[in-house]
């Protein structure tokens, strides 16, 4: 009891509130503006955490990514452009009912089935998180060791159709972790004489190279025109319209809770799934992709629910399931603490602090995404030739200020260049940022087995607990494999149809 009244301590910090109001409305409002991801908002957000208390860094990050849930909606459904992946799925119904008037009924569906799949997703990562980190503290360095490799393979092959450019991506990031210096026998790798890069790269101009500057360069070339957003019409969306559709919600929440434990999903699969399990239980099935509001109900609970389930591992385990939440593991880190089972004993009080900061998170994401409904159409029209470049200087100025060094924003440009050559050639950059966040535990824990068994590879395998991650690494991998070499069917059928002439 005691515990969770300093955590209320903590929370009720006034610039902890004022830094989940102001981190739910930056995810709502960049979220909603196509090409500026909630990845990037909370990149650029990660730097102004360092001069906060721990809890408000947190709260303020948690806060982007709850706002940025939802924002993505608003421009799918007003400009039929997502403003996240995962609202391209509330896309194929949201805009066609924006099309028929509809637009203000879509946008509080999207809203109100966030906060709900959001809201179930806070719940289970409340009730599981203490029960997971309990049962992860029977866990030694081979323990880690194999969960960590199992975390990275499902991350690599996942992330991305082509599985062989996610394992490639991961060993760029693996690699890039070990530049500086050797923590345990002081050599110097891979700095090539260059005295900045003994402490190694820098989190933050790593991560924001490769996910913000990317999507600035990709806005610049395209040089498209912004689309007029949809008139808002005066349609509500009732209650009784809403909660009509409470199996789809609960169905669709469950969905997002699930595949948002497993690292490496992420919302966007989430949002398809869960939309094509709508259709396939829905009475009618056609009317989907014309403007049916279940579709926009069963995708924004999805992939909101991804949110609050996707920190059950970073909370329990210290693995991050997905970018956003290896940012947050930054975060943690930065601040002098390791998310994982140690840290329910050590600072239960910043762990309770956090869950009631997502609670409150879910009730103002409801709040301003209500009241902000009629001010995002209209910033939707804003010319991205006056957006970017202040995002641009946020950029370096989030760079510059970790270090105080430019050569930490030569870092961030150098990442961007890659970043973006990755987008150009289709390369997942998840688990390269993932495998960078990971690389050190990684290495640490295979070096620590190796020296606790006097060299003995045995030590490995040695636990049941390593034995059953090894098992499911082995079987992700053979699994992929055979999807890799398995032949694939001629397309016969399409050759006819093409062939055949229509009656």
């Amino acid at each position: 009891m005691q515990d969770i009244v300093s955590g209320l301590t903590l929370f009720a910090d006034p610039f902890g509130l004022l830094a989940l109001v102001v981190g739910v409305f930056i995810g709502t409002v960049i979220g909603a503006i196509p090409g500026l991801s909630t990845v990037m908002a909370i990149s650029i957000a990660l730097p102004f955490t360092f001069s906060l208390e721990p809890i408000a860094g947190l709260l303020l990050l948690v806060g982007v990514y709850k706002g940025g849930m939802y924002g993505g909606a608003i421009s799918a459904i007003l400009i039929n452009t997502p403003g996240t992946p995962a609202a391209s799925c509330t896309m194929l119904d949201g805009y066609p009912m924006a099309k028929q008037g509809r637009a203000r009924s879509a946008l509080e569906m999207a809203l109100y089935a966030s906060c709900f799949g959001d809201l179930v997703s806070t719940f289970v990562l409340i009730l599981s998180a203490s029960w997971l980190a309990g049962f992860a503290l029977d866990f030694g360095p081979s323990e880690l060791f194999a969960l960590v490799v199992f975390a990275l393979v499902i991350v690599a092959g996942v992330a991305a159709q082509e599985k062989v450019k996610g394992f490639l991506a991961m060993a760029v990031g693996l690699g890039l972790a070990t530049v500086g210096m050797d923590m345990i026998t002081g050599e110097q790798r891979f700095v090539f004489n260059v005295t900045e890069l003994n402490a190694g790269l820098s989190l933050v101009p790593v991560l924001i190279g490769l996910f913000a500057l990317p999507e600035v360069f990709e806005m610049y070339s395209a040089q498209e025109k912004n689309k007029p957003a949809a008139p808002l019409g005066e349609n509500r969306l009732s209650a009784k319209v809403f909660f009509g559709y409470w199996k789809t919600l609960v169905r669709s929440s469950v969905i997002g809770v699930v595949l948002g434990v497993i690292p490496g999903l992420g919302p966007t699969p989430a949002a398809f799934f869960s939309y094509g399990e709508a259709k396939r239980k829905s009475k009618d099935p056609d009317s989907f992709g014309k403007g049916n509001v279940e579709g926009v109900a069963a995708a924004e609970a999805a992939n909101s629910a991804v949110g609050g389930a996707s920190m059950v591992p970073l909370l329990a385990l210290g693995i991050p399931a997905d970018v956003i939440t290896a940012v947050i593991l930054g975060a943690f880190m930065i601040h002098g603490l390791q998310p994982g089972p140690l840290m329910f004993h050590t600072n239960i009080n910043i762990i309770y602090a956090l869950f009631m900061g997502m609670l409150v998170g879910s009730i103002l994401l409801f709040v301003i995404g209500r009241s902000s409904i009629p001010i995002l159409g209209r910033l939707l029209n804003i010319k991205s030739s006056l957006l970017l470049p202040g995002v641009l200087v946020l950029c370096m100025f989030g760079a510059y200020g970790v270090n105080k060094s430019m050569f930490d924003v030569m870092v961030m440009f150098g990442m961007g260049v890659l970043g973006y050559v990755m987008v150009l050639l289709r390369f997942p950059r998840a688990p390269l940022l993932i495998g960078f966040v990971l690389g050190p535990l990684l290495e640490n824990t295979f070096r620590q087995s190796l020296l606790m068994s006097h060299g003995q590879y045995e030590f490995f395998v040695s636990s049941l607990i390593s034995k059953v991650f090894w098992a499911f690494t082995a079987l992700y991998l053979l699994s992929a494999l055979y999807k890799l070499v398995k032949p694939k069917p001629k397309a016969l059928s399409a050759n006819l149809s093409v062939d055949t002439p229509s009656h």
